[in-house]
């Protein structure tokens, strides 16, 4: 879907980085995404910050961090299966609004002076539950609205509305803890959450067209697992966003500890996040361009190596302004790579399945980062916050060199064509049957000049990865023993709405493929396709035999 609207006449002004708001839902959704984040931000805040004075526990100040990003971990993939699922506004409004039940109870509890340690972590993993809700349905949103030539700037805009949010939320929150106490940043958080929540329900999504039911949850849930893990690209960049947040988490999830080993009081620990979030900023204008000139790999290599010297940086400051400017640098090579991995996800999935994929890289991100809080939190209470800062950094770059294979953008190139392909003829059973009945197994027969054999088998292994991703339950090859050149393709699908259901989502490149396959078929016709039907024998049945 893209907009046609006409955007107001400063919009044309713009430089190109920012050209996605041009686009007038983008840019309403765009505004909603960054009330909502600089209400994430300005909690994660005001909590870290009022766990260290509930309690002088570096475990019990860590695990801040780890308890509002755990939920994603945990729930991610549910999340994203429901949003693929179901109608993607209503999804992404009850999302916020839980969000902004749970600012609402922060508030009056902290009003009521009701909060201490435990309980301020419970809602921290509440706050998180709703980060989980909504970062996959939003992500999948995205590349609905934004023409794919614009998708790079909006995916920007979109980091940046969360960056912004991390310098504008800080800067907010320090004020007021400063003025007023922790009860003031919680209320105004609140009151952010409701205005984004009416935000949301402005937008009017476009309906999807389909002759098949909806999805249902388990079998959506394992279509979208299943897809990630066929996928050799996501495979590559779930295992490097992984890594790359359990070193890089070190800094955020300490630097309350840090602040405090300044001599800073809640102002130096506003300076410190404020700074990262600026350089991270200033970094999400310029990746869309640089991402132009440069690959993934090399942005997110460059990029971890950045990290990891600020961290060290960080880690031997002897005093606050030395480590503001540190994490500047820190927040502008952590943009770029966070930025590079997401974008490299996006181009990895077709839209079908894009919430659920976006959701298994969230798991990924937000695994890591929960990992390396609770992690990096263990060793500086067991030692102390520099050996933490070190340890985490010479894991960065052992990280970086078992991962320096692990390709994000394949040879170079922006990927495959994943745009949906033409609708494709629909079979029409010869035999009554009930949708739902399966399983249904394919069979296709190829004809193939033994001689070319080897590169027939190379291009059905990629055929066996994209019908797997596409839902299928099995797959195989098998060659005839008394004919020459004869192979049998089967392949399983669940039932028969899944097997037309799994036709519905062919994309160009799937149709790419298809081509391939046929250029080595030599039979006067088109390979033979048959379908099957699982057959019921009945209780009884089973039980004679």
């Amino acid at each position: 879907m893209t907009d046609t609207t006409a955007a107001p006449s400063w919009l044309d002004r713009l430089p190109p980085t920012l050209q996605a708001l041009r686009l007038p839902v983008f840019r309403m959704l765009w505004l909603a995404w960054l009330a909502a984040n600089l209400t994430m931000w300005m909690n994660d805040v005001a909590a870290a910050w009022l766990m260290t004075q509930l309690t002088d526990s570096a475990v019990m100040v860590a695990l801040v961090s780890a308890a509002s990003t755990l939920p994603v971990f945990l729930l991610g993939l549910p999340s994203g299966a429901l949003a693929d699922i179901v109608d993607r506004r209503r999804w992404f409004a009850a999302t916020q609004l839980w969000v902004a039940s749970v600012a609402v109870l922060l508030a009056i509890l902290s009003m009521a002076d009701g909060l201490d340690a435990h309980l301020l972590l419970a809602l921290t993993f509440a706050n998180g539950i709703g980060l989980a809700m909504r970062w996959p349905v939003f992500a999948a949103i995205v590349p609905e609205i934004v023409p794919r030539d614009r998708l790079s700037p909006a995916l920007a805009l979109q980091a940046l509305a969360m960056n912004i949010s991390r310098v504008i939320g800080p800067v907010f929150a320090g004020a007021l803890l400063a003025a007023s106490g922790s009860t003031s940043v919680f209320v105004l958080n609140a009151l952010l959450s409701l205005a984004a929540f009416v935000q949301v329900l402005r937008w009017r999504s476009p309906p999807r067209v389909s002759t098949l039911p909806g999805e249902r949850f388990v079998g959506a849930m394992r279509v979208g697992l299943q897809h990630v893990l066929q996928s050799p690209r996501m495979k590559a960049v779930l295992v490097r966003v992984f890594l790359f947040f359990l070193q890089s988490t070190a800094l955020t999830a300490l630097l309350p500890l840090v602040a405090k080993q300044l001599g800073g009081d809640a102002g130096s620990f506003t300076l410190l996040v404020s700074s990262m979030g600026v350089g991270a900023v200033v970094a999400a204008l310029t990746v869309p361009q640089l991402r132009e000139r440069i690959s993934h790999d090399t942005i997110a290599q460059a990029g971890t190596l950045v990290v990891v010297a600020a961290t060290v940086v960080v880690a031997w400051a002897p005093v606050l302004w030395v480590a503001a400017l540190a994490l500047v640098v820190a927040g502008m090579a952590w943009i770029s790579t966070a930025n590079t991995m997401t974008m490299s996800a996006q181009m990895a999935l077709p839209n079908w399945v894009r919430a659920r994929g976006m959701a298994v890289y969230q798991m990924g991100l937000m695994g890591g980062s929960a990992a390396g809080a609770a992690l990096w939190g263990q060793v500086a209470g067991r030692f102390d916050i520099r050996t933490a800062l070190m340890t985490a950094s010479a894991a960065g770059l052992i990280a970086l060199l078992a991962t320096r294979r692990l390709r994000l953008q394949p040879d170079g190139a922006h990927g495959e064509d994943l745009s949906p392909a033409p609708a494709r003829p629909v079979p029409t059973p010869a035999i009554d049957f009930e949708p739902e009945q399966g399983p249904v197994m394919v069979t296709v027969e190829y004809l193939v000049d033994p001689a070319r054999a080897q590169d027939f088998n190379a291009v059905m292994d990629l055929t066996r990865l994209a019908r797997l991703r596409q839902g299928a339950l099995s797959w195989g090859l098998f060659r005839d023993t008394a004919q020459p050149g004869r192979y049998i393709e089967y392949f399983v699908d669940e039932n028969w709405t899944e097997h037309l259901r799994r036709m519905e989502r062919f994309t160009a490149a799937d149709i790419g493929l298809r081509e391939q396959r046929l250029a080595f078929h030599t039979g006067p016709a088109q390979p033979r396709v048959t379908r099957y039907l699982a057959e019921d024998l009945g209780r009884d049945a089973a039980g004679r035999g």
